[in-house]
């Protein structure tokens, strides 16, 4: 009977967090979704005022509200948006320094009336600044004060006792995202400029590498004539270790290209295979890759094919390399 209790207890505490972690989807999701119905022509003058700034996004906030700053101030940055968080604090301290008259100051503060926020708003109004507002409280002095408002209220937090920012930060979040996003699209931000701010890292390693960067060139290319015979070609394929060659012509064209698998089916014949020659045991017009293409497009080339190699030509289909898929691996590609 007491290990009866003990695993209705059990079964009930499980019950009650992921109850607990429902609610919170839920509300925060439908905080969320209450954005749209509220956004105003505000939204598409910040968004049309950041597109043609010649100065700096700089975003404001305290606590919570500024954890959500600096991510937002991130994001813009990672899309080529000049954009940096000012600590509110901070700022009647001697970094407003950082702001000029060309600036926008992206301001949050659910209630709006965040002293440390407050305190700043007459310099901003001095130098000139254009001000808009992130609020969840359209009557308040941080939204009348500023040039253009964003509406982020939220019915109620996700916390049970309606206290700790939950909904109201992740309402600010995706406000943020929003404007980004849109900026995006009016800009026209390709995955290559995406990647120009990024490096570092996979993004940057995805988006930035190209097949020129990683092919095997030079002596690194297993090679063989149309007409070596196929000691030439095992030899070859021994020694540079990728279990391929390609074939070409006298003039360096790409005719063919013979694998592991062609021999093991020759052998599989019976016949004498001594007389073999590349052209006879090549596959004709094999796949191929400009060197200038992402290695991410030699990735999904050998996904769709189901192969391991691919040779690199140019326009011409002159043999330029070889890429493997070790050497995507070990590039951090796949």
């Amino acid at each position: 009977m007491t290990q009866l209790k003990s695993s209705t207890s059990i079964y009930e505490d499980k019950k009650r967090i992921l109850n607990s972690a429902h609610s919170v989807f839920k509300i925060e999701s439908e905080a969320i979704a209450a954005l749209a119905d509220r956004l105003t022509n505000d939204f598409v003058e910040v968004v049309n005022l950041i597109d043609c700034s010649s100065g700096s996004l700089i975003v404001m906030g305290i606590g919570k509200s500024g954890l959500i700053g600096k991510k937002i101030a991130a994001t813009f940055s990672s899309i080529g948006i000049p954009a940096v968080f000012l600590h509110a604090a901070e700022g009647s301290h001697g970094d407003l320094g950082i702001v000029s008259k060309k600036d926008l100051i992206l301001a949050i503060s659910n209630s709006g009336e965040t002293e440390e926020i407050l305190k700043i708003l007459p310099f901003v109004n001095r130098i000139g600044a254009t001000l808009v507002g992130l609020t969840g409280n359209l009557q308040s002095t941080l939204a009348k004060r500023s040039d253009y408002v964003l509406d982020i209220a939220v019915e109620k937090e996700a916390c049970p006792l309606d206290l700790a920012p939950t909904a109201s930060t992740a309402a600010a979040l995706a406000m943020g995202d929003a404007l980004a996003i849109a900026l995006i699209n009016k800009k026209g931000i390709q995955k290559e400029d995406f990647a120009q701010n990024h490096p570092g890292g996979n993004i940057g390693k995805r988006l930035l590498t190209s097949v020129g960067d990683l092919m095997r060139t030079g002596d690194g290319i297993p090679v063989v004539q149309l007409e070596s015979d196929i000691f030439s070609v095992l030899s070859e394929m021994s020694q540079k270790g990728l279990g391929t060659t390609a074939v070409v012509d006298s003039e360096n064209h790409v005719a063919g290209i013979v694998t592991d698998g062609d021999i093991r089916r020759l052998i599989e014949t019976k016949k004498d295979i001594s007389e073999t020659r590349a052209k006879e045991l090549m596959t004709q017009n094999p796949k191929t890759i400009n060197k200038d293409n992402l290695a991410t497009k030699a990735v999904q080339i050998m996904e769709k094919h189901a192969i391991s190699s691919l040779i690199v030509s140019d326009d011409q289909g002159k043999i330029d390399g070889i890429i493997h898929l070790q050497d995507l691996l070990k590039a951090g590609i796949v």
